[in-house]
């Protein structure tokens, strides 16, 4: 446990599953060949992915 606090390991590991997530979803590849564009298509991508997640997100509360 210490080598992943040293190395920050939990960042990472949150790092690496959203971009899996995002690959899963949307694709590997991007579409648009210019850099504005594909600036866009990444911006609506990851829009579209936090909503999804958003949604699907459980509501948890504690009860007294």
């Amino acid at each position: 446990m210490a080598w992943q606090k040293t190395t920050s390991y939990g960042r990472r590991r949150l790092v690496e599953t959203a971009i899996g997530r995002y690959k899963h979803t949307v694709g590997s590849t991007l579409r648009v060949r210019s850099d504005y564009g594909q600036g866009g298509e990444v911006a609506i991508a990851v829009h579209t992915l936090n909503r999804m997640i958003r949604i699907a997100k459980p509501v948890s509360f504690r009860l007294a």
